[in-house]
């Protein structure tokens, strides 16, 4: 009876291995094809959230971006591939939360503060590390 229950499991233990691997297949195939790719983490999900809405510029980013001599490529890169700093975030405020994201570019550390609205998003300032 004890041999019959680790023939079972081994059998399934196969079965399951296989399942994961064609699954994790097919979706990287899939996310390849239409563009998508999957969000988990909370900085993946926050990230995205910024970058589909409109992104707007306060005075002072507008001024530091120039000085930077960063461009709407730079801003999209930082905002793609950074990590959110949730400890020195403002996750809990009304009607925009306000987030930092810090992301090297070119040889540069750089801090994002941004404020995520409903409708867009609001560059406000932008440091070097």
């Amino acid at each position: 009876m004890n041999m019959d229950f680790v023939k079972r499991l081994g059998f399934f233990l196969v079965g399951l291995s296989i399942g994961i691997v064609f699954l994790t297949f097919f979706l990287k195939k899939k996310s390849q094809e239409t563009g998508v790719y999957f969000c988990y983490l909370p900085d993946c999900r926050t990230l995205k959230d910024i970058r589909s809405k409109s992104m707007h510029y306060s005075d002072e980013a507008k001024q530091q971006l120039q000085e930077y001599q960063l461009d709407s490529v730079a801003v999209t890169y930082i905002l793609t591939e950074g990590d959110v700093d949730f400890s020195k975030s403002d996750t809990k405020s009304v009607p925009c939360k306000t987030y930092v994201v810090e992301s090297d570019y070119k040889e540069h550390d750089y801090i994002f503060t941004v404020r995520n609205c409903r409708e867009k998003a609001i560059l406000q300032k932008v440091e070097i590390k």
